[in-house]
């Protein structure tokens, strides 16, 4: 099932179930009030929905199939990011192909800069610069990103004002069900609750200085509208994660297209591995890092001001925002 935040009047926020041709709502908590005439501690958020678990999914199965369910068109309502507040979100490096492309065209750049194009990258590939590190094929790298400043589809990304070179990076990731510590990894899929779309968005020329302090991202992930999530979660038993294909485009133009089953690392690995001696707690956000050919970057392609961007991905929707410069 597909599973939304949303705003319908006001500031509260509502959780529904999409139907339809993934155009229509079912308010949870007014059917709950409806049917049995009080509502459930379940449907006040996403959060307590998903620390719910089986129990609270069977609660929304019976609701669906209610008689007295009526639909809300997804058009009149404000779809936020599926948890606007996770209690912790890990943005993990998992396809190869990513880092492959993005080094490759690093590599590409630095040499077109040298008088001898030719010359400098034969001294590059000799120096083993913008290599791959062999951590990478050691064990899942991660970073935690910032929970606060989230956002989900249709809201716009507000370009901050230390960068003029502001890219896209198209994700997905994994919501988790049941928390647990040092979880191995033949049971880590039986923890997922669902998947979602997630847009990293970056400062590239904030970036590459800031890495090399060797802390991992700073300012150049850290902003308001810098995390986008959505356009809603769709639970795990509903979708195979290594078999998706993943499009995006620039204002209606198709960029690149990848392949979700490419992973180098899938989401079991990062569950175990991020689960080694710490509890992992219902809600929190694992992202998948960025598929192939899924950035700017790989591309030498940045955003401009009032660029659309929509990240569609098989089986889960299409996440879109504008970028704006204030």
């Amino acid at each position: 099932m597909k599973l939304a935040t949303y705003m319908a009047s006001g500031d509260q926020e509502r959780v529904g179930l999409v139907t339809g041709d993934d155009d229509q709502l079912l308010d949870l908590q007014a059917l709950q009030e409806t049917k049995a005439g009080e509502p459930s501690s379940y449907f006040t958020s996403m959060l307590a929905l998903i620390e719910g678990g089986d129990a609270a999914l069977a609660t929304i199965r019976d609701l669906a199939a209610s008689s007295a369910a009526e639909t809300i068109p997804i058009s009149s309502v404000k779809l936020l990011a599926p948890i606007p507040r996770p209690p912790q979100i890990r943005d993990c490096l998992c396809f190869e192909t990513h880092l492959i492309g993005a080094f490759g065209m690093l590599k590409k750049l630095r040499a077109e800069a040298s008088p001898d194009p030719v010359a400098a990258m034969r001294e590059i590939e000799e120096k083993g610069l913008f290599r791959i590190p062999e951590v990478f094929y050691e064990q899942p790298i991660y970073y935690k990103a910032n929970r606060f400043s989230v956002i989900g589809t249709e809201q716009e990304i507000l370009w901050p004002s230390f960068s003029e070179q502001m890219d896209y990076e198209f994700e997905f990731g994994c919501f988790i069900k049941t928390g647990g510590k040092n979880i191995p990894k033949e049971t880590a899929h039986d923890h997922i609750f669902g998947y979602s779309i997630f847009n990293d968005v970056s400062a590239r020329d904030t970036q590459f200085p800031e890495m090399s302090g060797q802390l991992g991202p700073g300012k150049c992930k850290d902003f308001d509208t810098g995390n986008v999530i959505g356009p809603w979660i769709v639970t795990a038993d509903e979708f195979d994660p290594y078999a998706q294909t993943m499009t995006s485009r620039i204002n209606g133009k198709d960029i690149s297209t990848g392949d979700s089953g490419t992973m180098h690392w899938n989401f079991a690995d990062l569950i175990a591995h991020i689960s080694r001696e710490e509890t992992l707690y219902p809600g929190e956000f694992l992202a998948s890092g960025t598929v192939g050919g899924g950035c700017g970057l790989e591309h030498n392609q940045y955003l401009n001001d009032g660029d659309v961007i929509e990240l569609e991905m098989s089986g889960l929707g299409t996440l879109r925002n504008r970028i704006v410069r204030q």
